[in-house]
């Protein structure tokens, strides 16, 4: 049945390729907002589910308790345990996906329609009477306690969880989702069962299919699965403002390599400069070969097989944020080239040539993107998140076609703040210390 559902999930991606997406909204009788694309050429369902709130909800001391939840769902549910769960999933050839962010909650669902309302009513049982088992939440605790443990000995996750912690301090976001392990080794299943009932709520629930299914079906559906979740969860955290000066953090880590993570205050997606941004950004950071940093540091001078900035516009903070790894020996040049480019973008811009590379290959892959029912099913979701309307998707890249090259110049100069770049660097870096 599984390879059944894969095989739909195929057919399906190559409909929708050929397809323009119709997107309806709907609000079901108990005051769920939804979005639906119909697609009945083949008897197949993608659900997603996001709740505002996520991992930054962990109560004070509890650091870790929302992740630990979260992984413990389809560890049993009603009557059944984890074993007896798993093989009625199996059975209907059903996939269900629980994911837990900073900010969020994640559900993600498929299921044949033949199969339809037993693979809704199992999901209904993960989501509203798991039985997070004492055994369960051991097992599961170990699997996180193994991440824990695997991310102190790995640069990259040294490198980020320094800079978030230097950056947000107590905030939600200056520690890892995962808690650490005193914290995670303390959480008890009260402690899950809080946590459950803070996240899994339906005030800041967003909804969206793609499928086999009309309005009606879609709106029964979800107020029988997500109705009797409690109605209000408890407020979400406050702003938080990215404290880190610029300069340099060495973190020192025996390895040939290191890795060096670095960052600004950056900006909010609802920022009527942030299409302009995000050409910017591929330009500079995220264009693949063809940016300018990685044709800089790379290309020209050999320091590193990759490099990449991205835009991290999250609910209660935004930065600007960039990877890069290169030898001990070669770190330092690469920071310098990277502050000296990060500059001369601030202060010379794009030209109009890299302008319109950008415009074309960000309009052109677009339409990529929606090449299956669960992509189209996950962008829609994230759409309603970020408060856009389902005509975007008509106009993006008109909006991208619209932005003008002082439009970018006048955002980098604003945005680029190479004094306040801070460097994260993990390893044995010759000639960098904290003093630079």
């Amino acid at each position: 049945m599984t390879r059944i559902l894969c095989a739909l999930a195929l057919i399906l991606t190559a409909t929708f390729a050929r397809a323009e997406v119709a997107i309806q909204q709907i609000t079901t009788p108990g005051g769920i907002d939804a979005w639906l694309v119909e697609e009945h050429s083949i008897p197949f369902t993608a659900l997603e589910i996001r709740i505002r709130g996520g991992a930054s909800l962990d109560a004070p001391g509890k650091r870790g308790a929302v992740n630990l939840m979260v992984a413990t769902l389809e560890e049993g549910a009603g009557d059944m345990d984890a074993r007896a769960f798993a093989a009625a999933r199996e059975a209907l050839a059903a996939s269900y996906g629980f994911d837990v962010y900073d900010d969020s909650f994640s559900v993600s669902a498929r299921f044949l329609t033949e199969n339809r309302d037993e693979a809704v009513a199992l999901l209904r049982l993960a989501l509203t009477e798991p039985r997070f088992d004492q055994d369960a939440i051991d097992r599961v605790r170990g699997q996180v306690l193994s991440i824990i443990a695997s991310d102190a000995k790995t640069p990259n996750r040294i490198a980020s969880q320094t800079l978030y912690a230097a950056a947000f301090g107590d905030h939600p976001y200056g520690s890892s989702l995962n808690g650490t392990e005193q914290s995670v080794q303390a959480l008890t299943r009260d402690d899950i069962l809080a946590a459950h009932r803070a996240v899994l709520t339906r005030d800041r629930v967003y909804v969206s299919a793609v499928g086999d299914i009309d309005a009606t079906e879609l709106a029964a559906l979800i107020d029988d699965l997500l109705g009797d979740l409690p109605a209000d969860g408890p407020p979400l955290p406050a702003r938080a403002t990215f404290g880190l000066a610029g300069g340099l953090t060495v973190v020192d880590f025996p390895t040939p390599q290191s890795v060096a993570l670095f960052a600004h205050s950056g900006i909010k997606r609802d920022d009527e400069d942030f299409f302009a941004a995000y050409i910017l950004n591929h330009i500079f950071g995220s264009g693949g070969f063809e940016s300018r940093l990685m044709q800089e540091v790379r290309e020209k001078r050999g320091l590193t097989y990759g490099i990449a900035t991205y835009l991290v516009p999250r609910d209660h903070a935004e930065l600007v944020i960039g990877s890069v790894a290169s030898g001990n020996d070669a770190i330092a040049q690469a920071i310098e080239v990277i502050r000296a480019e990060w500059a001369r973008m601030a202060e010379s811009g794009v030209t109009a040539e890299e302008l319109a590379t950008a415009k074309t290959y960000l309009t052109g892959e677009y339409p990529l993107r929606f090449d299956g029912n669960g992509e189209i099913a996950d962008i829609m979701v994230g759409m309603q998140m970020i408060g856009l309307p389902p005509d975007y998707v008509i106009h993006r890249n008109d909006y991208i076609e619209a932005v003008t090259l002082a439009d970018v110049n006048r955002v980098a100069g604003a945005l680029l703040q190479p004094e306040a770049l801070h460097f994260v660097v993990v390893g044995q870096p010759s000639g960098l210390d904290a003093a630079q």
